[in-house]
């Protein structure tokens, strides 16, 4: 099968596509080619590798050439993120609403000429969801609690969802939504999402440097480990159109933590003087994003799939480090 990972080079794009090269099948099929499209190069081991394409650009400039290309399974993965869309309206729209109206219609195209619809896995947000004066945010938001994004980037996504929805419906495709929960820890430099400090504030001290906590220490979050992220985007697309349960979007399985928490697992996994690196310096702006995101998430639709949290953030933790092994410098604060 051929399978069409957008946003491929990024993080959860390229350990997706590490899991399903290791895997070498999905949903029972062996996978023969991957392509990745994404604007930057992927990481130099799955371009070594002979089932691999990547293809470079702008994802809305990609989509002509997608039209008349047979994908047995697509992955959609490409957006601009939260804080990237905040600082720039017009970027938000072309990279998220654009590229995917752009790409749904290209699937479409072939379904209308007689082609089996593309199964298509969308990577929403939990940032769907938002406190409105007519819609108050429930303590532990649910698969199907109503959406009132309060972001550019939560709204972005939740029109997503919709056009998903109705592309199935009417048989252009077979399309699945995903909510995923903010995945930590991440490699790698912050991102330019209002919640990168939730990987800074583990990332940054285990590699030796200081980290700036910009908002409260009880604010609390639903999170994921990037392997948990990426078994239930797979998990997702090989449900059943029955399994799955409708065409509304559901909820990824999170680890609901404060912050406290999470400095707490940090001192119990790699002592004081790691914990000590992290230094308090609120910033209003992100601190006025994270205060209408939800405080906690519950996903009984993908617990009917098998699927589950981490049991506490020390095993996240756990998991960056093992992960980061072999990276020079990531773990450099452990030693000193």
């Amino acid at each position: 099968m051929k399978v069409l990972i957008t946003g491929g080079a990024g993080f959860v794009g390229a350990r997706l596509a590490r899991t399903l090269l290791a895997r070498g099948t999905l949903a029972g099929h062996a996978i023969d080619s991957l392509v990745l499209a994404d604007h930057a190069a992927a990481p130099a081991d799955l371009q070594a590798d002979a089932c691999v394409q990547a293809r470079i650009g702008p994802l809305l400039a990609q989509c002509d050439g997608l039209r008349d290309e047979a994908f047995d399974a697509v992955f959609h993965l490409a957006s601009a993120v939260s804080g990237e869309c905040e600082a720039d309206f017009e970027l938000g729209l072309r990279s998220n609403l654009d590229s995917t109206r752009a790409l749904l219609d290209a699937l479409r195209h072939r379904a209308e000429r007689g082609a089996a619809p593309t199964r298509l896995v969308f990577s929403s947000s939990v940032a769907v969801f938002g406190p409105d004066p007519a819609v108050p945010l429930p303590a532990i938001v649910a698969d199907d609690t109503l959406p009132a994004p309060q972001t550019s980037y939560g709204t972005h996504k939740l029109i997503c969802e919709h056009l998903v929805a109705d592309y199935t419906r009417k048989g252009y495709l077979d399309g699945r939504a995903a909510r995923l929960m903010t995945v930590t820890v991440r490699p790698g430099r912050p991102n330019g999402a209002a919640s990168s400090f939730f990987s800074g504030i583990i990332r940054e001290p285990l590699a030796g440097q200081e980290a700036v906590l910009p908002v409260a220490a009880d604010v609390m979050h639903p999170v994921s480990s990037p392997q948990r992220t990426v078994e239930g985007l797979i998990a997702v697309y090989e449900a059943s159109r029955e399994a799955f349960v409708g065409r509304t979007a559901l909820n990824l399985p999170a680890l609901n933590v404060t912050v406290q928490q999470m400095l707490d697992a940090l001192e119990a996994v790699a002592g004081p003087h790691v914990r000590a690196r992290v230094r308090p310096q609120r910033d209003e702006r992100i601190a006025g994003i994270v205060a209408n995101w939800p405080r906690a998430a519950s996903a009984k639709r993908a617990a009917a799939l098998g699927l589950r949290a981490e049991a506490n953030f020390e095993d996240i933790i756990r998991q960056y480090i093992a992960d980061s092994a072999a990276t020079p410098g990531a773990l450099k604060g452990l030693q000193t």
